[in-house]
């Protein structure tokens, strides 16, 4: 367990309060005096006892750089996405067109194991490509149509989008 400063403490409450409390805006989707009341006063209730869950990566690692990578990658990843269903449509739809299944690994460059959950989940989102194991830094993944069996190619065919922003976040 990690020791905090008092300073250290109210500032993981007070992120914590102020992300609860602006999930409650999210969800009742009104100003109204009573409901903002409301949601602040729960809010802190709910931020007393479980602040330090939510702010289980630390409170230096949030900087508006960052948030512009996030919604940088929200893009690539909509992108990818649309590309690879439509990918996956064209050959439901043409049955002729060939398929080569089969399962590539490649390294990444990503050292934490949040940072690697969001890249094998990503990959694993997009319709084609399947993670089916990580070991250590090494990401083995099941392929629709497997082009070539090179780390480094495969790496850039699945996964370099998503990897390059996602260094710059985490």
């Amino acid at each position: 367990m990690e020791t905090l400063s008092a300073g250290g403490k109210i500032a993981r409450f007070f992120f914590a309060w102020v992300l609860l409390f602006l999930i409650w805006l999210m969800f009742t989707s009104t100003l109204a005096l009573q409901e903002v009341l409301t949601g602040a006063g729960v809010s802190f209730i709910i931020a007393l006892p479980t602040n330090r869950f939510f702010t289980e990566v630390q409170l230096y690692r949030f900087k508006p750089l960052r948030l512009f990578y996030v919604i940088e990658y929200l893009f690539v990843f909509l992108w990818a996405l649309i590309v690879a269903n439509l990918d996956v449509a064209r050959r439901v739809i043409s049955p002729k067109l060939p398929i080569n299944p089969g399962i590539v690994s490649f390294k990444t460059k990503l050292t934490s194991d949040f940072a690697k959950m969001v890249l094998a989940n990503s990959i694993t989102l997009t319709p084609g490509t399947l993670s089916v194991d990580i070991i250590d830094d090494t990401y083995y993944i099941h392929w629709i149509d497997v082009k070539s069996l090179d780390p480094e190619q495969c790496k850039k065919d699945i996964a370099e989008q998503f990897e390059k922003i996602l260094l710059k976040i985490f």
